[in-house]
């Protein structure tokens, strides 16, 4: 396989301004892909568009708030409209509902569902005329629901079970349509997680400790890469998957 063997292939990767929608984001562009650069901050965006640019790639910054779904519906046209297409929707954007289940407040809980699991089917049935006879979905799930103490992760969990669900079902619906939809469970040294492990280092160490590889992951080499293969022809049997990047810490069983 080609070093570029995404060539002629455009994405719309959500959240790409930062952590790991950027590392997607670069290497699906490494990799010959054209990438459409989805969030809310501008300046992320179009500092991961210069980084594209520069290396000889393709992008577009698109700025939208992924809890409003006329922004998504302009969005996915701008794209379709400066790349002339859509072939590859990676869903990553989200906002963390983190709490214990007395202390959590319900809007936090609401931009979760909004951000998460609604923005990822509002996004798939968005791109799902464009995906058609040769389209590929990943969605971000995450390994909370199996830690091994969920205390203050249980909204969190919620929603990206959700995505799961969601993403099984459009795997199943839409697969006859040519349109491969999978999930991965990443652990990458995003910013948010970097966060965290500041500001909860003794469960950030128990956390690493947990992971057989002894270390987490890095946005572009160890997700990006990923998820560039797992998006290419490759890759082209592997549907309604959910596969965890995490060093082996998850077992999905």
């Amino acid at each position: 396989m080609s070093d570029r063997y995404l060539s002629g292939k455009t994405a719309l990767v959500s959240g790409a301004g930062q952590g790991v929608g950027q590392g997607i984001a670069l290497a699906l562009a490494e990799h010959g892909a054209a990438v459409a650069l989805l969030g809310r901050s501008v300046d992320k965006l179009e500092a991961t568009r210069a980084l594209i640019e520069a290396a000889g790639g393709r992008a577009l910054a698109v700025a939208a708030n992924v809890k409003n779904a006329d922004e998504l519906a302009a969005a996915v046209d701008a794209t379709v409209s400066h790349f002339g297409g859509l072939n590859i929707l990676v869903n990553n954007a989200q906002e963390v509902p983190l709490g214990t289940l007395l202390d959590l407040k319900e809007e936090a809980v609401e931009a979760g569902w909004q951000s998460g699991p609604v923005a990822t089917l509002r996004l798939m049935r968005l791109c799902y005329p464009h995906l058609k006879g040769d389209g590929a979905i990943v969605n971000l799930a995450s390994s909370a629901a199996m830690r091994w103490d969920m205390s203050g992760y249980g909204a969190y969990a919620a929603v990206k079970e959700a995505i799961r669900a969601l993403s099984r079902a459009a795997a199943c619906e839409w697969a006859a349509d040519g349109i491969r939809t999978n999930v991965i469970l990443p652990h990458a040294m995003s910013p948010s997680l970097k966060w965290w492990t500041e500001a909860r280092p003794e469960e950030a160490a128990e956390f690493v400790q947990s992971i057989p590889m002894k270390r987490i992951g890095e946005c572009k080499e160890d997700i990006g890469e990923f998820v560039a293969t797992l998006c290419s022809d490759a890759c082209r049997y592997v549907n309604g998957q959910s596969i965890a990047l995490d060093g082996g810490q998850a077992n999905l069983g």
